[in-house]
């Protein structure tokens, strides 16, 4: 009968409206700092993203720039000079000569040294080689010897038919 009699009254209504309200409130404010940390970090990426493509822009004038240079280059190394005299004073002919002379020197050298870097790669390849040549070689004398001391009987064999 109690439960019968009972009825809500509007104060206990509101405050249970209340209530809500601040539990809503209290999920937004969860939920806000969540959106807006993201929102910052989608801003940032964009910042960053913006700078990036700055410095590689940056970069790709930069290395077009050199490749320019290099062609350049390239084509000023291609011209014969062979007909241009060098400004030099007349003192310093003989160091240029010495300094050519040494500079050929130098280049027979590297030459030489490139070629025994270039076939570092290759020296374990070459190490087998020798050490199957050197076997080889080796069951080559054993036959050759075996063949001398047949040879060496042969002849015997052949004395002993001769004075029979």
């Amino acid at each position: 009968t109690l439960d019968l009699t009972s009825r809500r009254t509007p104060c206990f209504a509101k405050f249970s409206e209340m209530e809500e309200i601040v539990n809503m409130e209290a999920e937004i404010n969860e939920v806000q700092p969540l959106l807006l940390s993201v929102l910052i970090g989608s801003t940032l990426q964009f910042y960053f993203i913006g700078e990036k493509c700055e410095i590689l822009q940056d970069m790709n004038r930069h290395l077009e720039a050199i490749l320019k240079e290099k062609r350049a280059l390239r084509k000023r190394l291609i011209k014969h000079r062979c007909q241009e005299s060098l400004p030099i004073e007349a003192t310093f002919h003989k160091c240029i000569v010495e300094l050519l002379a040494e500079a050929v020197t130098f280049i027979e050298k590297l030459e030489s040294h490139l070629q025994s870097v270039r076939s570092i790669p290759q020296i374990p390849h070459m190490m087998n080689n020798m050490d199957t040549t050197l076997s080889k070689t080796e069951a080559l004398m054993i036959e050759l010897e075996e063949l001398t001391e047949q040879i060496l009987k042969w002849e015997e064999l052949q004395k002993e038919v001769y004075s029979n």
